[in-house]
């Protein structure tokens, strides 16, 4: 009896002995470790600040006042267009003016210093047909951190062009299965068709969520009273709160967007495992098969497509030129280049970013193609879609058809614009950190 005890008590404490080992041997987790919910993201925000469209600047005001629930661990510019590294890091240096106060309410908060050291230059012009280019500081970034020893997947947040995805994808695709990525897409699709369709091609077990229109529910929709509205939230809640508040504040007339801003949201509440769930960043479903228009005619206005598809133009070409071939589709505010692949056409990708009629006409240097007219209707997609999920597509999400679930003509806006009373309310108690110091206890 008494060897008995012995043995019991010698594995009792060999169990003790052997899970503080377990315990003390984990890998060193990273001070940033524990958000609201015990789980901390690693994230990567690529961003067209300073591009086509000025929101980013209040939406990386908003990364940074939540900066400290997650591991940030890169942010890229990548941007078609005017916007650069430079207008990241003049954020941070907003930023910087604040910490101090912030910092007494978190020290998980990042210094600026450290900000600056992850800020890195992305893509700075369209990929082209191939959907590539050059590898760019960016998503040589991107590649280092997905290839990380780090069990978390890396969620990667696109706000504006997706050219250093692809590149990254097409230099490394090891690191497919490690990435959770969030597209704003919508209107910067129709900036990135080629690079966009060269994932849904060649990348096609990509986990993805591509909102294009929900994320609009961010500033459309929901409660839209007087203190909550677009124009006087800003002024109540964010105006006069810090350095950072005043820099929100020149941006827009002062005026609340923050279009890319979901993405984050979606983080900070709602289930990441299963987009289907509600949260702030939205609801989505599985997407349907990604809508593809090959042309090899100029579009009348009875041709039609989905809004938000892509129009794959091809046309012949009779004569050639002494001079390099060029031609440009122009439609709304964009020129579209065209690609002369050696196979006596010229090709064109297109992307809609509502539903309406879009008018074209060609430029050239090529007599037959100069002046040519066309013109194409995109369509709200049908409900039914919502049923339809793409067999090869088993990790994409996308916007819900589901009438019920629409802003208007956005299509899932309103899964995001539910949320407004709280994601904003949220936002204001943040801004507050900036303009005064946690009291003491």
């Amino acid at each position: 009896m008494k060897r008995n005890r012995k043995k019991q008590a010698l594995q009792f404490c060999y169990l003790i002995t052997l899970t503080f080992l377990l315990i003390s041997c984990q890998s060193p987790i990273n001070k940033n470790t524990q958000t609201q919910n015990d789980t901390r993201f690693r994230v990567i925000v690529s961003s067209d600040i300073g591009g086509t469209d000025p929101d980013d600047f209040q939406s990386m005001v908003h990364l940074f006042l939540y900066a400290d629930v997650i591991d940030l661990e890169g942010i890229i510019s990548s941007a078609y267009g005017p916007g650069r590294k430079q207008h990241i890091l003049a954020v941070i240096d907003e930023y910087e003016k604040d910490y101090p106060n912030l910092k007494t309410y978190s020290d998980q908060y990042p210094t600026a210093d450290s900000l600056r050291q992850i800020t890195k230059q992305g893509a700075e012009e369209i990929a082209g047909y191939s959907g590539v280019g050059k590898p760019t500081e960016g998503s040589k970034w991107l590649i280092d951190c997905a290839r990380r020893n780090d069990d978390r997947p890396l969620y990667v947040l696109i706000w504006g062009g997706i050219e250093d995805l692809s590149q990254a994808l097409h230099d490394a695709p090891d690191i497919l299965p490690r990435l959770r990525v969030y597209w704003i897409g919508g209107p910067n699709k129709k900036w990135s068709p080629d690079a966009y369709q060269y994932m849904v091609d060649n990348h096609p077990n990509l986990w993805i969520i591509e909102s294009n229109s929900t994320y609009r529910g961010w500033f459309t929709g929901g409660n839209q009273s007087e203190a909550l509205n677009n124009n006087g939230f800003p002024a109540q809640s964010i105006a006069g709160r810090g350095a950072i508040a005043n820099f929100f504040m020149t941006q827009l007339g002062g005026t609340i967007k923050m279009g890319d801003t979901p993405s984050l949201a979606w983080l900070l509440n709602g289930n990441q495992e299963d987009p289907t769930q509600p949260g702030w960043g939205g609801q989505y479903i599985r997407a349907w098969e990604r809508p593809h228009y090959q042309l090899t005619q100029m579009p009348e206005e009875k041709d039609r497509m989905q809004e938000f598809g892509i129009m794959e133009l091809s046309l012949p070409i009779k004569q050639q030129t002494q001079e390099q071939p060029q031609a440009f589709l122009k439609v709304d505010n964009q020129a579209l280049t065209g690609y002369f692949l050696g196979d006596d056409s010229v090709r064109f990708r297109f992307s809609p970013k509502s539903a309406k009629v879009f008018q074209f006409s060609i430029d050239s240097n090529i007599e037959e193609l100069n002046g040519m007219t066309g013109s194409i209707t995109a369509f709200i997609p049908s409900a039914k879609l919502a049923n339809q999920p793409a067999a090869d597509l088993p990790n994409w999400w996308t916007d819900n058809p589901n009438p019920e679930f629409a802003e208007g003509d956005h299509i899932g806006a309103k899964t995001v614009s539910r949320w407004r009373e709280e994601f904003l309310a949220d936002f204001a108690k943040r801004m507050n950190r900036c303009k005064t110091p946690k009291p003491s206890e």
